[in-house]
Formats: structure tokens, sequence, C-alpha cells
């Protein structure tokens, strides 16, 4: 893995060794989605030789990410040594970064969550507050279970926007109100541990590729909806993030000329007209009676009330024109729709689909599957691990 060969690492850590690091993370994904195999069932699953196999494997088994359990016969030859993820041998913490909350996950090598804890985040707080928060968090989940110890191996960090992946900083999020704020420097230097920053949308890409509809697909948009309209993208089983980490911001696509002004200055962006805070000002607009919440929108809508009906309709449509654009653009076999909004998908997805069907070009939209799955706080912070551990693999020396 790791968005076409492009190298990534974790502060603090060596780069991660090329071909060698991809290998190495290809062999463990492959272990760790499908479950315990054998050498040769891995060299004929990715078509690599058994030599590059074993060479791959041996530092995994070395430093204790992989363990062989036991052998089983091959059909009349050599028994083989079965390879398994060596689950509880070390941790990851994972951390989502959002307006209003820090959430912050333990987990094990097979990013099963084992400690959380969320934090509020005050109105108004600066990017050093927050990151002092996260910081509070992880240091809490460190103590909450003794295992982790020494055998934290890193800190995944996911939040909205453009983030640099390679320096660690988040050069704009329009949600956060941040630019240019540095995130893996003070945090590594806080908890002495590795850290990786990522786009938001990127951790749960992976989390769903490993754990969820995307297990068997290489290629996968996956799609956000709430505060704001994230996209992660996975071309030939690799995240791919383009030139500076901007690939994905579907969020910022103009949807409506002249539309309502999004956050990110320009007007009439996807964000501008489908993100939660637009759906409950076009609620509020046309119905003369403020809405507040999501889940009110819900209540409303469910009642019958026009005015939610009507904003949820024109929330789909922009959304399926932009699902569209994303087919005809790197025609996925595979789109999750994700985020906390998910939930209000019976009164937005008829018209999405509408959309969608309308818009995608020739077989464009009939050749990918479209699924739903929400996300709450605690699943955005465990992509966030899963990219700790994607990164520690490749970190390898």
């Amino acid at each position: 893995m790791g968005g076409h060969g492009r190298s990534r690492r974790l502060a603090g850590e060596l780069e991660p060794t090329g071909a060698a690091g991809d290998t190495r993370a290809a062999v463990f994904t492959e272990i760790l989605t499908a479950g315990p195999t054998s050498r040769t069932e891995l060299a004929r699953r990715l078509g690599l030789s058994q030599s590059t196999i074993t060479r791959a494997v041996t530092p995994l088994l070395q430093t204790g990410y992989l363990a062989e359990a036991g052998a089983r016969s091959s059909g009349g030859g050599r028994p083989q040594r079965i390879l398994t993820v060596a689950r509880d041998r070390y941790f990851v913490v994972g951390v989502r970064l959002a307006p209003h909350t820090v959430t912050a996950v333990l987990t094990d090598l097979e990013a099963t969550v084992v400690a959380r804890s969320a934090l509020p985040v005050p109105a108004g707080a600066a990017p050093e507050d927050v990151l002092a928060l996260a910081a509070q968090a992880v240091h809490f989940l460190r103590a909450a279970d003794c295992r982790s110890g020494e055998r934290l191996l890193g800190v995944g960090v996911g939040l909205s926007g453009h983030v640099d992946a390679a320096s660690g900083r988040c050069v704009r999020s329009g949600t956060m109100g941040w630019s240019e704020v540095d995130v893996a420097g003070p945090l590594t230097r806080t908890l002495g541990l590795p850290v990786v920053v990522d786009n938001d949308a990127n951790g749960l890409l992976v989390g769903e590729r490993w754990f969820g509809a995307g297990r068997a697909c290489d290629v996968i948009a996956l799609v956000t909806i709430g505060a704001g309209i994230g996209c992660g993208l996975m071309l030939g089983g690799g995240l791919f993030t383009g030139a500076c980490g901007l690939a994905g911001e579907l969020g910022h696509v103009p949807i409506e000329p002249g539309g309502p002004r999004c956050s990110c200055g320009s007007r009439g962006c996807l964000e501008a007209v489908a993100s939660d805070e637009a759906v409950l000002a076009a609620i509020s607009r046309a119905s003369g009676v403020p809405c507040a919440t999501m889940d009110e929108a819900r209540a409303r809508a469910r009642g019958g009330e026009a005015a939610a009906l009507e904003a949820f309709a024109d929330m789909g449509a922009a959304l399926g024109r932009a699902l569209a654009t994303v087919c005809n653009l790197v025609n996925p076999e595979l789109v999750i729709l994700s985020g906390e909004s998910v939930h209000t998908y019976e009164f937005f997805g008829p018209a999405c689909r509408e959309a969608f069907q309308a818009h995608a070009f020739s077989t464009a939209a009939s050749s990918c599957t479209l699924v739903t799955h929400p996300a709450d706080d605690e699943v955005w912070a465990r992509g966030a691990a899963c990219l700790a551990i994607r990164e520690a693999v490749h970190a390898l020396p």
C-alpha cells in the first residue's frame, strides 16, 4: 500500500524502504484481512515469488507483527507453516480531531478497540489547545491499559481538510478553521511516539478496505457526509492522495455556480449545499422555524414537513451529481457513503440515486456497488488507528 509508491513515514521514524515496504504492507494486509495463511498461499494470492514472500515475512516475524501458528497439510506435501497477525503484541492509538470533540481509541494490531477516550473541545479553542487535548487523551489511554506500555507503536491522527501526510501538517481545514498547523511535530515531542497524520476520510477508507465492505476491492471511493463532505480514494489497492495530499476534496467541487458561500470562500461547493449546516439552513429558511440538529431534521422529514423533505432532496441531488463525477473520473468498483449523516439516507437517498444514474457516463454507475455505512466518532478514530498500523509496517527497517 502507499499511494502509487509515494513514500510516507511516521514522524521520527525511518523512511519506508520503497518496494520492500510496499511488499511488507501487502503481505501484512493480506493476512490481516483474509486470515491465517501459509507462505505458499500468500505467494499465490499476491502473485509474488516465494523468495520475495520470505524477505517480506522475515522482518514481520522478527519484530513480532506476525507469528507462526502451527502447520497444516498441503495436499500430500510438506506441512505448511501458518502465519497469523500477532494481534496483542503491539498497540496503536487512533485520534480523530473534530470541531467539538477529540476522540481517541487504543487498539491492537487488528484494530480491535480495547480502550477509548473522548474530550470536548471548548468553543474557540486554538490549534495548540486541541492538540493538548489529543495528547491528554493518549496519556489517558496509555494509563488505562497496562499492556500497551513500551508496546505502543505510534499514534494515527485524522482530521478533515488538506493534510500533508509527509510533513504531518494540516495545510487547510475549513471544518476546523485551521491553516498551516503542524500536527505531528508537537504531538511527537509531547508523547515521545511516532505520529502519522492524514485526512480522516483516508483512515476511514483503510478501515473499510481491511475490515468492511471493501475487503475484496482494489478501486474504491469513500464519500463522507456530515459537518463537511470528504472523500478517500483507493486505486489499485493503495491510497491515492495526489501530488500534495489534495486528492479527494470532493466537498469543494463546484455543484451550484453562484450558490451558497462555502467555508473555503468559494460559492456553490458541494459542501455548501449538502453538508449538515447547509441542510439545516435550508430547512430553517424555507419553514421559518429554526432547525438545530440533523436528528431534528430527520424527525421533521419523517413527520412529512415539506421544507425538510425538499432540503434532503436537494442534498441528495447534489450528492448524486458529485458521485457521478467521481465514478466518471476513476470508475470505482465500490462507492461507500459514510459519515455521521448517513442515517438520513432514507430521505436523501432516492434523489441521490436518481441524480447518480442520470449523470454517470455509460456503465460508470451500473458497474459499481453503492453501499452506506454510518460512522460515529469512535469509527473515525479507529480509522486513524488503521493508518498508524499501516505506516508502522511500512517503517520497519
